[in-house]
């Protein structure tokens, strides 16, 4: 048997222990006979002679979950100027390791493919810079979840574009080049030391992904995936999402693969849609769920997706992994008006959470809470950023300070 320090075999269960994709696991320590020294584990309980130890087993803790929120956007409000505090004014010099010690312990960044393609001043996370966010999120001891946009563009249930340079490619050539720069950008990430814990393989793909170019297809109802779509449509999505688990699976064998969409809304289509999965034998670990508001309904609808979601039985652990709630005026665009349970304001954005938390507590199987555009903090800002204000991010544009319900995500854990 091989023999290891016991110092690192302990380090390493550690570390075991709080990655997302393991099970218990059980560790031998072997000790040289004759040796002159004795070596002691420690434990909360005790101290033990290393040698009377035959082996550990560690269990990760029942019942784990994760919060945080989307940043992909940090590293441009850093170079921009953006002043972050805490909610009494003290100046937050990292804002990951601020966020970290409010309880949040998983990040979510987007990836385009070539976001040089679109002027959207959002639109800039491409593997460089996701690279670069990966690295210090993993660096801060949290965990990375990395969300795909098979686009060079927003991808979401409206607009799932194929990217320019992939257009000509016929079916079986865009599975292999899915397949190709799914694998690649894996590489790239783990090569350095930015692997991801979470993949989200495509953004809100509710209707399936990578239709062709919007000059191409338009409105056309070409390659979606509805409830009365061909069969075809639905064969042919799945088979692109099979050469990204692929991918994945190859690169990432710890990750876990989360399958998105933002049907909350409609829990008959969202249930349609995961049966489909499920007869398709598609490989994933996670229902991965958007739910706004003031776009989807009140909380009602969300705990009826969640109950039709639960009475199927999938196996499956469910993650919000985008919400918001703004703190001083309406989402542009909102069809829902929430204010009246829930005032624009500070006050009313913390009882939000509050009271979402308490729906998803209702449900053992959701495990994760995640806050979209998490960081947007327009405050000392000199560039594009300090106007048009992201109005329910979780930091006060005209102060820099953060808001009540940041520290409130963490009674989620």
């Amino acid at each position: 048997m091989k023999r290891y320090c016991l110092l690192t075999l302990f380090i390493t269960a550690l570390t075991c222990l709080y990655t997302p994709h393991v099970t218990a696991q059980t560790f031998y320590i072997c000790q040289e006979k004759n040796t002159a020294t004795t070596s002691l584990l420690s434990f909360s309980s005790g101290s033990f002679e290393a040698a009377a130890i035959d082996s550990i087993t560690l269990t990760p803790p029942a019942g784990q979950r994760f919060v945080g929120g989307d940043v992909s956007m940090l590293a441009k409000y850093e170079a921009q100027g953006a002043q972050y505090k805490d909610i009494d004014g003290k100046p937050v010099s990292d804002v990951l390791a601020f966020l970290k010690e409010q309880g949040w312990n998983t990040m979510r960044v987007r990836l385009f493919v070539d976001p040089s393609k679109d002027s959207d001043k959002a639109v800039i996370q491409d593997l460089d810079y996701v690279i670069a966010m990966g690295k210090r999120i993993k660096a801060a001891g949290l965990l990375f979840m990395l969300d795909f946009h098979y686009s060079d563009t927003w991808a979401d249930p409206a607009k799932q574009w194929t990217p320019d340079s992939w257009k000509d490619f016929a079916d079986e050539q865009l599975q292999s080049k899915l397949y190709d720069y799914t694998r690649d950008c894996l590489r790239q990430l783990n090569a350095a030391g930015a692997s991801p814990d979470f993949i989200q393989t495509g953004n809100e793909i509710s209707y399936g992904m990578l239709w062709g170019t919007q000059a191409a297809v338009g409105n056309s109802q070409v390659n979606r995936c509805y409830t009365n779509s061909p069969q075809a449509n639905w064969n042919r999505f799945f088979a692109l999402l099979r050469q990204a688990t692929k991918a994945c699976r190859e690169e990432c064998p710890r990750a876990q693969i989360i399958i998105h969409s933002e049907r909350a809304a409609r829990p008959s289509v969202l249930t349609d849609y995961f049966d489909r999965l499920k007869a398709a034998s598609i490989d994933y670990d996670i229902i991965g769920l958007s739910y706004y508001s003031y776009f989807h309904g009140k909380m009602n609808i969300l705990d009826t997706a969640l109950q039709q979601l639960t009475a199927k039985n999938y196996g499956k652990p469910i993650q919000i992994v985008e919400m918001g709630y703004p703190s001083q005026w309406a989402v542009p665009g909102s069809t829902v008006d929430y204010s009246a349970t829930y005032p624009l304001s500070a006050d009313g954005q913390k009882q939000y959470v509050d009271d979402l938390i308490m729906l998803l507590k209702k449900y053992p199987q959701v495990n994760g809470l995640s806050w979209w555009y998490a960081e947007a903090n327009a405050y000392g800002c000199s560039g594009d950023l300090k106007n048009g204000w992201y109005n329910a991010s979780l930091f006060d544009n005209n102060t820099g300070r953060a808001l009540k319900a940041l520290y409130e995500m963490q009674h989620f854990k």
